[in-house]
């Protein structure tokens, strides 16, 4: 029985991954060098090429293992891999399986940090121009941290000490550890279906990775899409998280957050009492201003001697009024006396019913009389009425509305420069109160005396 010395390709790859995995030197391997050809799969596998100066070793990271590496591969990176050396079958090649992954030179969290960081800057997320405006005067307020801890007690305590007039509702949420990033993006999203003004997202200080959850990306798009204000205050003011540059206001730590959501009480009492003394003075000031103004007003010298102002005026009135009335009279006697002497002579010339016709004639003469009396009266009525308002217009104080003064000399109105002499005391009238003055020089208009 003949035996065939030739083996298949199939049989001699098998035996060499065989060789290798038997080989313990081949087995939890680390090695180091440079990334390159790196392809992540859409299932989560990482292909790549592991290479230095002189070799290159083709690798692949599973899923299940790509999930702890806290940065995303690229090429170029040198990084440190733990693994196993083995035989792809299929192509007969020797490949690294990588199980863990991490960056040479620095830190795997800072270089996802900054991976993260600079892929959002880039989409815009940490723009200004995307940054909500807090309500000066919360009504509700949304706190989403720890159901323990200093954090939420430091919260909770600052926010009733400063503004017990809002309301606060806490949502507590896993803040660290496994399933964080879950627990804080269900909290913030069952925040926005509520009704609340600011929502304060936070945790105590700790390492990073304690607060690597807020440094997740589920975590930053849920606060940009968060349609309440956002404030921030996670660790201590050193500690800086993606969540941070997100949010709308950062806060350095947890109580200054809560100082930042809401105004303090003792502020506002302070304010609304410094604007009540100052309203008091400016009213008050206001009043006495006005009550000297009228006491110059009232000790003025045309409204102490109003009668000096309007005597004249008041003279002709009533010397127009009694000419009237003696003129009324006067005409009434002609008319009367006129009606009387008629009557005689009708009675003795001419026959009764020529005197009952006359009688007539007379009557409506009478009539017309009386007509063109009321017509007379009427006319000189408006006419005083028309001097009334005449006199009013030229009223002393009405022309010193308009800037003019009047002067008196021994409580006599100065009427002409002959009534003066150098040396005279004047009282100078305005609308507002009067000027005391002594006569200088006199100067008679047209060179006269």
């Amino acid at each position: 029985m003949s035996t065939d010395p030739y083996l298949s390709v199939k049989a001699l790859t098998k035996y060499i991954k065989k060789k290798f995995d038997a080989d313990p030197h081949l087995r939890d391997v680390y090695v180091k060098g440079e990334l390159s050809n790196v392809k992540i799969h859409t299932s989560g596998h990482i292909y790549f090429t592991l290479k230095d100066n002189v070799a290159r070793l083709p690798g692949v990271m599973f899923s299940a293992s790509a999930k702890s590496v806290k940065f995303k591969p690229e090429s170029g990176m040198t990084v440190l891999i733990r693994g196993d050396v083995s035989v792809y079958e299929a192509s007969g090649q020797y490949q690294l399986y990588a199980q863990s992954m991490q960056s040479d030179g620095i830190g795997d969290y800072y270089l996802a940090f900054e991976q993260l960081k600079e892929k959002l800057a880039k989409e815009g997320l940490f723009n200004a121009s995307h940054k909500k405006e807090l309500p000066r005067f919360p009504k509700r307020i949304a706190v989403v941290t720890a159901q323990t801890g200093a954090a939420v007690r430091d919260i909770i305590i600052t926010l009733y000490r400063r503004y017990p007039l809002a309301d606060v509702v806490l949502f507590p949420t896993l803040v660290q550890g496994t399933g964080a990033t879950q627990s804080i993006v269900k909290s913030i999203q069952a925040a926005n279906k509520g009704e609340f003004d600011v929502l304060i997202v936070g945790r105590g200080g700790g390492s990073i990775e304690d607060l690597w959850a807020f440094n997740e990306e589920a975590v930053a798009r849920v606060i940009f899409d968060s349609r309440i204000p956002v404030i921030s205050a996670i660790g201590h003011e050193t500690d800086t998280t993606i969540a941070d540059f997100v949010s709308d206001l950062r806060a350095p730590t947890p109580t200054a957050a809560a100082e930042l959501a809401v105004p303090s009480q003792a502020e506002l009492l302070e304010r609304v009492s410094n604007y009540r003394s100052r309203m008091y003075r400016v009213v008050s000031g206001t009043v006495n201003q006005q009550k000297q103004a009228l006491n110059r007003y009232t000790s003025s010298l045309p409204l102490s001697y109003p009668e000096r102002l309007y005597r004249p005026f008041i003279e002709r009135v009533e010397r127009a009024t009694e000419s009237l009335q003696r003129e009324s009279l006067q005409h009434l006697k002609r008319s009367q006396e006129r009606y009387r002497t008629l009557d005689q002579q009708l009675k003795s010339r001419v026959p009764l019913q020529r005197i009952r016709q006359s009688e007539t004639e007379v009557a409506e003469l009478s009539r017309r009389l009386d007509y063109q009396l009321d017509q007379l009266l009427k006319s000189r009525s408006q006419q005083l009425s028309s001097a009334i308002r005449t006199l009013d217009a030229l009223s002393p104080l009405k022309i010193m509305d308009r800037g003019y003064s009047i002067p008196y000399v021994e409580g006599a109105v100065v009427k002409s420069v002959s009534q003066v002499k150098a040396g005279d005391r004047l009282t100078i009238a305005m609308k507002d109160g009067t000027v005391q003055t002594i006569v200088n020089e006199i100067n008679p208009a047209n060179g006269g005396d």
